[in-house]
């Protein structure tokens, strides 16, 4: 099987964007050490700088679905409870 990719957009609401931004850091190095993660790089839009990006490539939906329970992920969620606009995730193969 290849390898799945994940494109998940996070918009902050405007007046959020340093909360959003300091809880979205702290996922990268935790979430690199996980099993199965090939690569795990968050981006900032230049023009809508409420607007994040992560862009990433997993071994398997099993080690992405495990990603999503993790401790880091669930801090993640207490940390920007009320802070976002967005949040969309795209599962994709790469063609």
């Amino acid at each position: 099987m290849s390898q799945l990719i994940v494109i998940a957009k996070i918009t902050a609401k405007s007046d959020q964007v340093d909360r959003v931004k300091s809880a979205l850091l702290k996922l990268i190095e935790p979430t690199r050490q996980e099993d199965g993660c090939i690569q795990y790089d968050l981006h900032q839009d230049n023009e809508q700088p409420s607007v994040f990006v992560f862009y990433e490539r997993w071994e398997s939906t099993a080690l992405l679905q495990k990603h999503m329970r993790s401790e880091h992920i669930k801090t993640y969620v207490a940390e920007t409870e009320g802070a976002l606009e967005s949040f969309a995730i795209n599962q994709m193969n790469k063609i």
